[in-house]
């Protein structure tokens, strides 16, 4: 990236691509048509395989590859990022989309509260005011449905925002490069899914659909969502965790016929509309900084 893009920049678009990404992994899910613990197998199995090929050969290039796991904090972070792919795909199976979307829109709240409570970064005004639109949004969209799942299937997505949100909290304290430790952190899903699949046997469908999840969308999305906390706070970071409660219903509806209801349309457009401008006035405030910043020159 160009010398004169800030920090802040660099961490909302890496943030923003692996937002966009992450939204058509649940239609990859679904479109793969096979048992919880099987999809996992495989998604994790391939997610581990192309992370190790594309470090090894960065590292072949460069002698300033990031580390796949960068101390204690990263074995932490995988840790988190772990638990997040079992709890994830396993609500995939036990609630409805909706409400999956929904709850896992809470990550942003569980970030805020933890940078806040451990790292002492008060949310701006703007960052609160945006999370209020976009709870809003959330609401509006499973409004009459919320009550519609399963309650297990539930708590596991509200476990996902959680683990998400510790993930971002721990990377940001850091401030290390933890790219692709939320990419091996697979490992931990991985060992969990081959264990059950030895127990109840191996059953997708269309595993080139998981292939492609796991080798292409997840590295991509993970490593992009996993470098932001470097560069932008904890919550601006989860805010774009929300891209998917927008979208994956709209693929899904693209490619399952499953039409999105009124609520659902108005409360995707809250949802766009405070992202959007939240990053429009962050990158407007970054440039009016960095003109204040700039040596003047006499007449």
């Amino acid at each position: 990236m160009p010398a004169q893009i800030s920090d802040h920049t660099k961490g909302v678009i890496l943030t923003a691509i692996g937002g966009l990404v992450l939204t058509v992994d649940i239609p990859l899910i679904k479109l793969a048509n096979g048992d919880a613990w099987s999809i996992l197998l495989l998604r994790s199995s391939s997610t581990f395989a192309a992370a190790i090929v594309i470090w090894t050969i960065w590292r072949m290039l460069s002698p300033h590859a990031p580390a796949l796991l960068p101390g204690k904090a990263g074995i932490a972070v995988a840790g988190f990022y772990g638990l997040a792919s079992i709890s994830f795909l396993t609500a995939v199976y036990h609630t409805s989309t909706a409400n999956l979307v929904f709850i896992l829109a809470f990550n942003t709240m569980f970030a805020a509260l933890l940078s806040w409570i451990f790292l002492k970064e008060r949310p701006k005004p703007s960052t609160l005011i945006t999370m209020a639109a976009m709870v809003v949004g959330v609401l509006i969209i499973v409004g009459d449905g919320i009550s519609a799942g399963n309650v297990f299937g539930d708590l596991l997505a509200f476990a996902t925002a959680f683990f998400i949100a510790s993930a971002i909290t721990v990377s940001r304290s850091t401030g290390r490069d933890m790219g692709f430790t939320s990419l091996v952190a697979v490992v931990l899903p991985l060992a969990v899914a081959l264990f059950m699949v030895g127990q109840t046997g191996f059953r997708v469908d269309a595993p080139w659909w998981i292939i492609f999840n796991g080798a292409i969308v997840i590295p991509i999305a993970f490593y992009c969502l996993a470098t932001g906390p470097r560069y932008i706070s904890g919550p601006e970071v989860a805010m774009f965790y929300l891209l998917e409660t927008v979208l994956a219903p709209i693929w899904v509806w693209m490619i399952f016929a499953e039409t999105p209801s009124t609520q659902s349309l108005i409360g995707g457009t809250i949802l766009i509309v405070a992202l959007v401008s939240h990053s429009l006035w962050q990158l407007h405030q970054g440039r009016r900084r960095r003109a204040a910043l700039a040596p003047r020159h006499p007449a």
